[in-house]
């Protein structure tokens, strides 16, 4: 008897786990997304990253990036919130960021960052 309703405990203590875990595991998840949507920015070596008027190389801003995430965290759940809140705009002056590619074209960074992360989650290389 004692031995059933040890087993039982701890299905039940399994069972209930079970939403935690999962949600535990989500929000790994998409902090490892973040993480490759950050990676995918230090990888622009041939590209500049125009926040307020200024340029920064790929690396800079990544680290930029990163630490402003940090400094939001309570605020991003999900990558597309990171895209919107973090990595889009200034929050100081508002102005939205780009990057500037070696051949001259700039494109908003929620732009790339949006096509960065549909290639992530279709598992395309």
């Amino acid at each position: 008897m004692r031995l059933v309703l040890v087993a039982l405990v701890s299905a039940l203590a399994l069972a209930s786990s079970g939403p935690a875990l999962a949600a535990a595991e989500a929000v790994e998840s998409e902090e490892r997304t973040i993480e490759a949507l950050i990676d995918s920015v230090a990888r622009l070596t041939d590209a500049t990253f125009l926040r307020n008027g200024e340029a920064y190389p790929a690396a800079s801003a990544a680290r930029f990036l990163r630490e402003k995430w940090r400094s939001r965290r309570s605020e991003v759940r999900t990558a597309e919130e990171f895209i919107e809140r973090v990595a889009s705009f200034s929050s100081t002056s508002g102005r939205r960021y780009l990057i500037r590619f070696a051949d001259g074209r700039e494109i908003p960074s929620a732009e790339y960052l949006r096509a960065e992360l549909a290639r992530l989650r279709s598992g395309s290389p």
